[in-house]
């Protein structure tokens, strides 16, 4: 029989209570307990000192599910890798129950779902409440850097630099840290392998930027960055450069070599995306 056990707050092992009355077979109260519920699967010890002990043969979802509302949790993610435009840009994000609390009420989601316009509003709430960590990876370095570590390897290795960055900027980073994940858990710790600091210990989850809140608001942090990066691009160039990588992107990135010669593109676009073979020069 499995055990694990946890440390929650009273509003949390009440709404723990709440959550499984559905489920509850037996409800009793030993000493030194708020309470002991048992289900089909397991039994749910909640005790006065504010320890949560669940016992079950299966506990797997548990490991999953409840990292969701377990504050404080750290999250990260990146935007700009599907982008022939504008860097790659990477956030990380600490949470903690109080902020949480206070951003919950915003609708805060994948930056995906949410106008580019509210984005950049939410984008100052969080860093007004929340330790932060973002970094741009502008297109010349990037460009640079891609001709030695793929893409993958590159995202690894900037989720992994935004922790540590946390972790200088003197914020200790909690039990709980969720990637969003892009590659298989073993692939992401030996693109790291040669890094001087690793951080371990994360909790990889597909679409986590739709579970959980530290997550989402790095994404929202990541997307508000990569924006910021095309207004000062547009403003450099006088040009509007359209997102993503399909036929428009093709329309305005021939426009723009049009106008500024091949050699300035390297400066804006992720040459290894297949846009740039589809453009008319003679070289880069």
């Amino acid at each position: 029989m499995a055990t694990i056990t946890k440390t929650m707050t009273r509003p949390e092992i009440e709404q723990l209570k709440e959550k499984l009355k559905p489920f509850t077979l037996k409800l009793s109260q030993p000493d030194y307990t708020f309470y002991q519920i048992k289900t089909e699967s397991c039994t749910i010890t909640a005790y006065t000192s504010l320890k949560v002990v669940f016992q079950g043969n299966d506990l797997g979802w548990l490991e999953t599910n409840s990292l969701k509302n377990e504050y404080p949790q750290a999250g990260s993610d990146e935007v700009g890798t599907g982008d022939y435009f504008g860097p790659v840009t990477v956030a990380a994000c600490i949470v903690d129950l109080e902020s949480a609390n206070q951003l919950k009420p915003l609708g805060i989601q994948d930056s995906k779902q949410i106008t580019d316009s509210k984005i950049r509003k939410l984008a100052i709430k969080i860093k007004e409440v929340c330790p932060h960590s973002i970094l741009v990876v502008q297109n010349a370095k990037y460009n640079l850097v891609h001709k030695t570590h793929n893409m993958v390897d590159i995202k690894c290795r900037l989720h992994n630099q935004a922790y540590v960055n946390l972790q200088k900027k003197g914020y200790a980073l909690p039990k709980t840290i969720i990637v969003d994940q892009f590659v298989q858990e073993k692939s992401y710790y030996r693109y790291l392998q040669n890094e001087p600091q690793i951080i371990r210990g994360i909790h990889f989850e597909t679409k986590a930027e739709n579970k959980y809140l530290a997550v989402a608001c790095a994404s929202i942090l990541a997307r508000n960055a990569f924006l910021e990066s095309l207004d000062k691009m547009e403003e450099a160039y006088d040009f509007h450069f359209e997102k993503g990588a399909g036929p428009k992107v093709d329309r305005c990135a021939q426009s723009f070599v049009d106008q500024y010669g091949s050699k300035e593109l390297e400066k804006v676009a992720k040459l290894h995306f297949k846009n740039t073979e589809k453009l008319r020069f003679t070289s880069i």
